[in-house]
C-alpha cells in the first residue's frame, strides 16, 4: 500500500544554495514520479569523475538547483513591476524542473546514441506529454513554455535562453562539484539584474561584469572540465563499447544485458516510425527504466564475454584504462588513419572493419555565446538597449562566438608511440 504525503511543502537542503522550498503539491508530486527520480541515477557530467572524483552529482541535483534559480527569476522579475500569474510561474518551475528528463545513461557521453539521432530535448518533451495524460491535462501551459509556443517568450527564455536557469546552474554546481574555481560565477547577482523588455530577457547595466564572468568562466569549463581530454577519452571509450555491444546483438551474439539495455541495443528506429505515438510512448517506458547502472552492470558482465574486443572495451572502462588521445587544429592526414588501423588491426587479429570498435576520429567543438541565439541585451537606464559584446569593454564577439573546432583521435597509448604525431 502506498502511503501518500499530506504535507507537499517539503526543503530540500541543496550543497550550492542551502535549503529550497517546493512551491506547490504539482511540483512535489512530479519530483516523486520515477520518471523524475530516475535523475538521481544519471550523472551529471557522465564520465567526467574519471578525472575530477568529485563530479559524481546527478541530473536530479541539478534540475532541483535549476528549480531554485527560477524562482528567485520569477519573484526578481515580478517585484520589478512584471505580471506573472500563479499558473505562468507553476508552469515555468515545471518546465525548467523536467528540462532535462530525457537524459540517458551518463548524460551527454551517449547522446543520440543510445536512441539514434533524437535528442534529449526531443525526449524531455515526450516525457512531459505522457505526463501530462497522467496528471490529467495539468503540464499543457509546462509543455507550451518548454516549446516556445506561450506568447509570454521571456518565460521560454528563462528554461531555454543565453541567460537561463539551466546555465546559471550547471555552471556553478559543476564548478562546486569538480573544484574548478573557474566556473564560479555570480548567479544571484545576474538573477538580481534580470528584467523584461518588449517581451525579451534582459540584463540591466549594473550587471555587466556578472555576465563578462558568466560568459569567460562557460568557456573556460568547456575546455577545461566538458571538452577536457581526458573525459573526452573516457567517454569515447564508453560510446565504442556501446557500439560493439550494439554490433554482436544484431549478428545475433548472446551478451548480458538489461532488458531496457536490449531494447535500445537491438532496435533500429527509422525517422517515419518516431512520429508515431505508439512508438514514443514504447521508448518512453524503456528509456524511464534505463540509467548508468544498465551501461555498468552490463560492463562488468561483458569483461568475461568470449568476444575479445567487447571484453577488452569493458575491462578498460571499469579499470580505469583510458584510451590516450591526441588533439590538434588541423585533421589527422589519411596516412595517420590508415596506419593506426593497420596496428590496431595486427595487435588485436580483428578485420579491417572490426577497428572501428578499437580507436576513434573526429571533431569536437564549441562558442559560448551564440549568434543563432537571442542577443545577450543590457539595458541602461535610459532605456537603450546594447548587446553585451558591444557594452562590454572586455568581450570580443569574434572570439567568443568563434566556433572553435578541434579534431582529436583516440586509441589504446600504445598505439601512439610509432605515430608521427
Amino acid at each position: 500500500m502506498t502511503i501518500k504525503a499530506t504535507n507537499k511543502r517539503k526543503i530540500i537542503n541543496d550543497p550550492v544554495y542551502g535549503f529550497i522550498g517546493i512551491s506547490s503539491d504539482l511540483v512535489y508530486d512530479l519530483i516523486e514520479h520515477p520518471y523524475f527520480q530516475r535523475l538521481r541515477r544519471i550523472k551529471q557530467l557522465g564520465l567526467t569523475n574519471y578525472v575530477y572524483p568529485g563530479a559524481t552529482h546527478t541530473r536530479f541535483q541539478h534540475a532541483i538547483g535549476a528549480m531554485a534559480l527560477m524562482e528567485q527569476a520569477i519573484s526578481g522579475i515580478q517585484s520589478k513591476g512584471h505580471k506573472i500569474t500563479e499558473k505562468e510561474q507553476e508552469a515555468v518551475l515545471v518546465a525548467i524542473l523536467l528540462h532535462d528528463i530525457g537524459h540517458g545513461p551518463f548524460s551527454h557521453a551517449l547522446e543520440k546514441n543510445l536512441v539514434k539521432d533524437i535528442s534529449h530535448e526531443l525526449l524531455s518533451e515526450w516525457f512531459m506529454v505522457k505526463l501530462d495524460k497522467e496528471f490529467g491535462g495539468r503540464l499543457k501551459l509546462a509543455l507550451r513554455i518548454f516549446k516556445n509556443q506561450y506568447p509570454k517568450k521571456f518565460l521560454h527564455q528563462l528554461v531555454s535562453g543565453q541567460l537561463d536557469m539551466d546555465r546559471l546552474d550547471y555552471l556553478r554546481r559543476d564548478s562546486f562539484f569538480t573544484g574548478v574555481t573557474e566556473g564560479v560565477i555570480g548567479s544571484d547577482r545576474i538573477i538580481k539584474m534580470l528584467n523584461v523588455v518588449d517581451d525579451q530577457l534582459v540584463l540591466e547595466a549594473k550587471g555587466i561584469y556578472s555576465i563578462e564572468k558568466f560568459l569567460i568562466a562557460r568557456r573556460l569549463m568547456y575546455w577545461q572540465v566538458y571538452l577536457h581530454k581526458t573525459v573526452l577519452a573516457a567517454e569515447k571509450l564508453l560510446y565504442l563499447l556501446i557500439n560493439r555491444a550494439r554490433h554482436l546483438i544484431r549478428q545475433g551474439d548472446k551478451i548480458f544485458t538489461t532488458p531496457a539495455l536490449l531494447y535500445f541495443l537491438k532496435k533500429e528506429f527509422s525517422a517515419e516510425s518516431l512520429m508515431q505515438p505508439d512508438v514514443q510512448n514504447g521508448i518512453i517506458q524503456q528509456f524511464s527504466e534505463l540509467d548508468d547502472g544498465d551501461i555498468f552492470c552490463a560492463a562488468k558482465m561483458w569483461m568475461n564475454e568470449k568476444d575479445d574486443v567487447i571484453k577488452y572495451l569493458s575491462t578498460c572502462l571499469i579499470n580505469r584504462n583510458i584510451f590516450k588521445i591526441r588533439i590538434q587544429n588541423t585533421p589527422f592526414d589519411n596516412k595517420t588513419i590508415t596506419e593506426m588501423t593497420r596496428s590496431v588491426k595486427q595487435k588485436f587479429g580483428v578485420s579491417a572493419e572490426d577497428t572501428r570498435f578499437l580507436f576513434a576520429h573526429n571533431t569536437i567543438s564549441n562558442h559560448a555565446y551564440s549568434l543563432r541565439d537571442e542577443e545577450i541585451k543590457i539595458l541602461y537606464k535610459n532605456k537603450v538597449l546594447v548587446d553585451v559584446t558591444q557594452a562590454s569593454d572586455i568581450l570580443n564577439l569574434s572570439v567568443l562566438s568563434k566556433n572553435v573546432t578541434k579534431h582529436f583521435l583516440c586509441a589504446p597509448g600504445e598505439f601512439f608511440n610509432h605515430l608521427a604525431i
